[in-house]
């Protein structure tokens, strides 16, 4: 049951409407239990997994009350990282071992760092350890946040979920709006545009140029708004429940270089990767361990190892260090430019804006190439795939090829004709229209404010709720999917 099925709509209005109207001693008990049999209905074999890592979390917070704090931190920290390691990578190990490989628990990456970002703030005193289990646990399983985050901060959910919630109409409309929008990406927007990709990609030697740029492309843009939009659908859930979780995205693609984008992209890990990896390694003392010879990793090797960290994260396989690799050599390659040519200025001319935003979309997507190759089923596409499918953009230019191209990438059973095949396009140019103006008011008339709060300055905003509504119903038809046969988001894996 993911969060844009038919039945979680029905699910979240039970818990909505119980819990809602319960005392406050029963809301954090309920809510818990709700969590848990939503991860039940999902993957009922990992539940006790996760119960487990809950319980583990909860009594190494206990014990940073203790006098042996340090060693609580760092057996709850490397126990955490241990538990992870075992259940993301086993499957890499398994063929050689000969044993079978377990399963990964669904979105374990997501809980297991909030659980280390909770203890490392306890012991820094940044947030009080938790006395209640109930708490921890619900911090940590929520099951707006459990699947695929977003990563929460325990300074800031814990007060919340202890606090009482009642019905408010206000935030239930900002709620809506939310998960209109949100639905209206995940539906209309990246599930469409997946028929594409999943043909171009597996199939990439059979297509020229111009269709493989266009593939790579609707990958950069599939996983933009599946991944955004399944967080504005959890935010939106949070809403309805009173809950303020953290935004994630923030219009990345308007960003003028890696710094910026980085900021807007999946912010509640990249802001773990700084708060939690970067930061200790740039003020780490070595002067002990070097005797004196270097007191500071440089920032250079600071930031290489955070991408790398970043890339092995999403996968064990080398797709995805390539990525990660990428990824250092774009922040390191822009520091190296700011070093001899100086920083830009910060009214710089609007042309020059736009180069640089096409600059960083252009590299972000030959990125995006390694990561859909990562991305794809265990064996079917190496690193060579990957390379070989960036070759491929050089070949095959013909425009009639391209049109022809065009044309058989959709033709499937439900695309079957002339007139479908061009449905699907137009259908596309026109939910990417809406969905690239809504980021364009949010980013340039509306500042970056959440998304929630730019759909309700809009002047015309009924037309935009109506165009919403009607593209998500219409997205469902296009993909010929129905209602409640979506499954979990495209980071759940990870």
């Amino acid at each position: 049951m993911s969060l844009q099925s038919f039945g979680f709509f029905g699910f979240l209005l039970v818990v909505a409407a119980v819990y809602l109207h319960l005392p406050r001693r029963w809301q954090s008990p309920f809510l818990l239990a709700a969590s848990w049999i939503f991860y039940a209905m999902a993957m009922p074999s990992m539940l006790p997994v996760t119960i487990a890592i809950a319980v583990f979390t909860y009594l190494c917070g206990r014990a940073l009350a203790g006098r042996h704090k340090t060693a609580a931190l760092r057996v709850g920290v490397v126990g955490l990282l241990a538990i992870l390691a075992f259940f993301k990578y086993n499957g890499a190990f398994a063929g050689l071992a000969g044993w079978q490989a377990v399963a990964m628990p669904l979105g374990i990456s997501f809980y297991s760092f909030a659980a280390i970002a909770y203890l490392i703030d306890a012991a820094r005193g940044d947030c009080e350890a938790e006395t209640s289990f109930l708490d921890c646990a619900l911090f940590l399983n929520f099951f707006a946040t459990v699947t695929q985050g977003p990563i929460c901060r325990a300074g800031d959910l814990l007060p919340q979920l202890k606090a009482e919630h009642r019905f408010d109409a206000a935030r239930t409309v900002s709620a809506l709006r939310l998960m209109a929008l949100g639905l209206f990406k995940l539906v209309a927007v990246s599930d469409v545009l997946g028929v594409l990709v999943d043909e171009v990609f597996p199939n990439y030697h059979n297509y020229g140029g111009p269709m493989l740029l266009l593939g790579a492309v609707a990958y950069t843009f599939q996983l933009y708004f599946n991944f955004s939009g399944y967080s504005e659908v959890a935010r939106a859930v949070g809403l309805f429940l009173g809950l303020k979780l953290p935004e994630n995205f923030k219009t990345p693609f308007f960003a003028t270089n890696f710094s910026g984008f980085w900021s807007r992209w999946h912010i509640s890990f990249s802001s773990w990767l700084q708060d939690y990896l970067f930061m200790p390694l740039a003020w780490a003392d070595l002067s002990g361990v070097t005797r004196g010879r270097l007191q500071r990793l440089p920032a250079e090797v600071c930031v290489f190892t955070v991408f790398f960290v970043s890339g092995f994260w999403h996968g064990n396989t080398l797709p995805f260090v390539v990525w990660g690799l990428l990824q250092a050599c774009y922040r390191l390659g822009e520091e190296l430019l700011h070093r001899r040519f100086g920083k830009p200025k910060k009214k710089a001319p609007a042309r020059v804006v736009r180069a640089k935003r096409v600059v960083v979309f252009a590299l972000w997507t030959v990125s995006m190439v390694f990561f859909r190759v990562g991305s794809a089923p265990a064996g079917s596409m190496t690193v060579g795939d990957a390379f070989g499918y960036l070759a491929g953009w050089f070949r095959g230019w013909a425009p009639a090829r391209f049109a022809g191209e065009l044309y058989s990438a959709v033709y499937t059973a439900f695309y079957a004709n002339t007139i479908m095949v061009v449905a699907y396009y137009a259908f596309l140019l026109a939910v990417l229209a809406l969905a690239f103006y809504l980021d364009t008011r949010r980013a340039f008339t509306y500042k970056n404010k959440p998304s929630e709060v730019a759909l309700a300055g809009e002047k015309h905003r009924w037309v935009v709720y109506y165009l919403l509504v009607i593209c998500l119903l219409a997205g469902y038809i296009m993909q010929s999917g129905g209602f409640g046969n979506a499954g979990f988001g495209m980071y759940a894996g990870f």
